[in-house]
């Protein structure tokens, strides 16, 4: 472990694999409670690691106006063995959800973070992965944000034990992973399709039906920019939010675009930034989420 300031670099063996992660802590962290960890996931590139998130993202920034710890962990090989199977860290066998609990673990005893009051948000393969650790760690993640990603269908029949809040954003005009769903981009051998993702909607349908949420998609505030549907009164208070930004591609709300991005970025709001609004009355502890 190293520290500089408000920042700790750590590494973990997970697996039999060196997993490296950074955190930033609050500067002004509460005295009367452990303040929540948010996992920050990076999409799927192999040049890319939880640094671009940091520079992408205002979440360095949120650690301080929210009170809470951001964790920007590295995938294996520039991705997450998101449960779709076609990454090259599903090929590999990669464990991601023991990395992530581990995570927390370690975050907890080391920077005194809660390990049951977590939020996980994640873009792209970092979104799938996101879903997959609130359906399989829901008892650590209180909180889901997915940005430009749905469940993935394999993940359908997973039964948590513990209700998750879930924000799910998502651009109409997203090319990669299309707000209806669908099919990876990655075949396999034969040419046949693979790692089947839900559309907004069904994801939403999901979560609602995970948490228990009353009948009905909620209420609807719209702009001329985007659309956003809440349903509350789930177990233990939580809820479950779909924005759907109109125009959008696939890509973070409110971040500067990479120099080869094509795709539609919207201004409208910050992600990291609602992100945590979100998150932040909604960090329940476990036993108040239980099913």
């Amino acid at each position: 472990m190293a520290t500089n300031g408000d920042l700790v670099t750590g590494e973990l063996r997970v697996g039999g694999r060196d997993r490296r992660f950074t955190i930033r802590l609050p500067r002004a962290a509460p005295d009367d409670r452990r303040v929540p960890l948010v996992l920050v996931l990076h999409g799927n590139h192999p040049d890319l690691g939880g640094w671009i998130m940091r520079e992408w993202t205002t979440f360095d920034r949120q650690a301080d106006t929210w009170g809470m710890a951001i964790a920007y962990p590295d995938g294996h090989g520039g991705c997450w063995a998101d449960g779709r199977g076609v990454t090259t860290a599903d090929e590999a066998g990669v464990d991601d959800v023991a990395f992530l609990r581990a995570l927390t673990d370690w975050s907890a005893d080391r920077c005194g973070t809660s390990p049951d009051r977590t939020v996980v948000a994640g873009i792209s393969n970092g979104a799938f992965m996101a879903h997959r650790l609130a359906l399989e760690a829901s008892e650590r993640v209180a909180v889901l944000a997915a940005v430009a990603g749905g469940m993935p269908a394999a993940l359908c029949d997973v039964s948590p034990t513990h209700a998750v809040s879930a924000l799910l954003i998502h651009g109409t005009a997203d090319r990669i992973s299309p707000i209806e769903g669908g099919y990876s981009r990655h075949r396999g051998p034969g040419g046949e399709p693979r790692g089947r993702t839900l559309s907004l909607e069904e994801t939403a349908g999901r979560w609602r039906a995970i948490d228990r949420c009353p009948p009905g998609p909620g209420r609807t505030h719209t702009t001329e920019f985007s659309s956003r549907t809440t349903t509350d009164a789930g177990v233990g208070g939580t809820r479950v939010v779909t924005w759907t930004v109109f125009g959008g591609g696939h890509s973070w709300p409110g971040a500067p675009a990479p120099p080869e991005s094509a795709e539609p970025i919207t201004r409208e709001f910050d992600a990291a930034e609602e992100i945590c609004r979100f998150a932040e009355p909604l960090c329940a502890l476990t036993d108040t989420r239980r099913l």
